[in-house]
């Protein structure tokens, strides 16, 4: 149990594991040129040794963690399993600094990812998929917005949507992340023009519309930001942010979803059972417009990698 305890705290402080650590064998650390600085970019990958083009999963790590977090090996693992192709970037690391936390230089790195894993294999440029949760979550909205035309699809988790908001819920909640913020914007929200510029071009919501012709799903726990560090007020409004009017969610129905964890009453659906989320994280409320989806589950600050490949299988460019 100690041990196991320990293996958890280090990941959550975002100390540096071993090369690929948690994943199949067959998933190799490499690195890729910067396009846009030169420097070399690590990252963990695997491709199935067939002649057939194939999908390609983007898997973006955690906000503390980088390319060698093992979070994401279930999803590799997933990838392996489905004859899919799996990259793993760091995109600049841990979003504590001003390279990382959805800069110019992270988002070419995973646009930079996606044009060597082309080049390494055989990827059917229909099925590019996209999946994070958490900090991952966050870039992968993020890049939703800034490089809609690679994605046949993106799965985010859990994300956080606006970064200056974040800062005054973490502020509140007393949870660090206000300083990693900080520490990627340079300094606190309304210090200056120019700080208050990086907050809004680090935040999803930013880019979002421009993502309107792509698949989205958004998916968060019903318990995250009272069990968890993300409230999931941010889903809802990178959902309103995409969706027609008429499907849009009131700010009194964010307001009670987010304080009581709880579905609104006058949202209460019939029970369903999608069976990706397994028995005990089914949704609990969901809508769609257009192409974004968003789904409250029975949960916390996490993903469901069955939900993520049931979802994203089922997404192909025309």
């Amino acid at each position: 149990m100690m041990r196991a305890l320990k293996l958890i705290a280090i990941f959550f402080l975002g100390a540096t594991p071993v090369a690929n650590a948690g994943y199949p064998d067959s998933v190799k650390p490499i690195t890729i040129e910067s396009s846009k600085d030169g420097s070399l970019q690590p990252a963990l990958f695997f491709a199935p040794e067939t002649g057939n083009p194939v999908p390609l999963l983007v898997a973006l790590h955690t906000w503390s963690s980088g390319w060698q977090s093992n979070y994401n090996a279930p999803l590799a693992k997933g990838c392996i399993e489905r004859n899919w192709a799996f990259i793993h970037p760091d995109f600049r690391g841990a979003n504590k600094n001003p390279a990382a936390c959805g800069s110019d230089l992270a988002v070419t790195d995973i646009i930079d990812a996606v044009a060597w894993a082309g080049k390494k294999a055989r990827i059917d440029p229909r099925r590019i998929y996209l999946a994070g949760a958490s900090g991952g979550g966050h870039m992968a909205l993020l890049m939703a917005g800034r490089a809609p035309g690679i994605w046949a699809g993106v799965s985010a988790w859990v994300p956080i949507t606006d970064c200056a908001a974040w800062h005054r819920q973490c502020l509140k909640s007393g949870r660090r992340y206000h300083a990693d913020l900080e520490k990627s914007c340079g300094g606190k929200p309304g210090e200056s023009p120019e700080i208050d510029a990086q907050y809004r071009k680090r935040s999803p919501l930013t880019w979002i519309q421009e993502a309107r012709n792509i698949p989205l799903d958004i998916n968060a726990g019903i318990h995250d930001g009272h069990q968890g560090s993300v409230p999931i007020s941010h889903s809802l409004n990178a959902y309103n942010a995409l969706a027609d009017k008429k499907d849009q969610i009131s700010d009194s129905h964010i307001a009670h979803f987010t304080s009581h964890a709880k579905v609104p009453e006058a949202l209460i659906q019939p029970a369903g059972n999608d069976l990706p989320y397994g028995e005990k994280r089914q949704p609990l409320w969901r809508a769609q417009s257009n192409k974004t989806r968003v789904t409250i589950f029975n949960g916390g600050h996490e993903m469901i990698p069955e939900a993520i490949f049931g979802w994203l299988s089922r997404q192909v460019k025309p």
